[in-house]
């Protein structure tokens, strides 16, 4: 964990017997996860930190017997701070706490408390004293305890039975003689335990209307701002189309430009080429005209060439290899038909007569 959420940090090598110091570590939230995997851990330095609230999950912790939170800027405590049943030293010293929740009547085994320089409210200021040694710490303890007392009773080497709003409680007397002093005090708040409760039950539900009236403002103010989000993007949405249609149009214009200098170049050079052939022309002879070629000098054409083929094919089948083939057996004996046809023509033979005697 990161050094300010306390990720990144190894807890093991600050782990010294059953006390894990993370004073001085720039923390700005508790690492409850890890913490929860180090039940040998009972006594916790948290102290010179950036810690302004414990989540609520810290008071699963219930292994912990001494907290050191002091010289925090802690603003309250979490409302089932009681559960850290086992929590006998409890140190908040140098924070911003004004009040402190109706479970803390819970700390059964508590001894130890030092409340200086919060800002608390001026009954609990009182009761808490001014824990200038450790006297005074251990009666602090006791007599925040008495604020959530109904009926109290003390006795020699026993414990102060505590009855909260919701379960009784317990908290342990070290001796008798530390009963015996802490016995005046509670006598005197006997008279005035109901105000305290009640007073300290209208601070909690004061608090708590302030947090349902701070989350309403929040939610309030995150609605604004997601419609101004909303409304901005929108607003950039029109301005990014409204440019990309500019400067489409823009270089459809440029386009278009260009195209009709390249057209002008082109005429123009066209122009300039028709200009310069003209005289080169002007000095030439004149042709005859040609004539086209009809249609019969085509057919003769093409029957010479046939004949042609023919006689090619026939030489083929005389004369070469090829005689003994099926097609050149079939050439040749037409080609005998033919010629013994023709032999037999009268009109024929008088004509090869005459142009043998020739």
């Amino acid at each position: 964990m990161s050094r300010g959420s306390g990720k990144g940090l190894s807890l093991k090598d600050k782990l010294d017997g059953n006390e894990l110091d993370l004073s001085l570590c720039d923390l700005n939230e508790v690492p409850v996860r890890e913490l929860a995997a180090l039940p040998k851990a009972t006594i916790l330095d948290l102290s010179c930190n950036n810690l302004i609230s414990l989540p609520s999950d810290f008071c699963s912790l219930m292994h912990l017997v001494k907290l050191d939170l002091s010289k925090n800027r802690l603003q309250q405590l979490p409302l089932d701070f009681g559960r850290l049943v086992n929590l006998q030293h409890l140190d908040l010293l140098n924070n911003r706490l004004v009040t402190l929740p109706v479970s803390f009547a819970q700390l059964k085994n508590l001894k130890w408390l030092d409340l200086k320089d919060n800002p608390l409210d001026p009954v609990l200021a009182k009761v808490a004293g001014d824990c200038l040694d450790e006297k005074q710490c251990k009666q602090a303890a006791v007599k925040q305890a008495g604020h959530l007392l109904q009926e109290p009773e003390v006795s020699s080497g026993s414990e102060v039975q505590v009855h909260c709003t919701d379960s009784p409680i317990a908290v342990p007397v070290e001796s008798k003689h530390l009963a015996e002093e802490d016995a005046s005090p509670l006598v005197e708040l006997r008279e005035d335990e109901m105000l305290v409760l009640q007073h300290m039950k209208a601070i909690q539900s004061e608090q708590d209307r302030q947090r349902q009236r701070k989350l309403q403002a929040e939610r309030e103010m995150e609605k604004k701002r997601e419609a101004e989000q909303r409304a901005k993007e929108a607003l950039e949405r029109e301005l990014r189309k409204r440019e990309k249609a500019e400067e489409k149009e823009r270089r459809r214009r440029e386009y278009d430009a260009q195209k009709a200098a390249k057209q002008e170049v082109e005429k123009k050079t066209k122009k300039e080429t028709v200009h310069t052939r003209k005289p080169a022309s002007s000095s030439r002879p004149p042709q005859p005209p040609r004539h086209k070629p009809s249609w019969s000098r085509s057919v003769l054409r093409v029957l010479l060439f046939v004949l042609f083929c023919i006689l090619c094919t026939v030489a083929a089948c005389k004369l070469t290899e090829l005689q003994h083939q099926p097609l050149c057996v079939s050439v040749n004996t037409l080609y005998e038909d033919v010629v013994a046809a023709l032999q037999n023509h009268k009109t024929l033979q008088n004509m090869l007569q005459h142009n043998s005697h020739q």
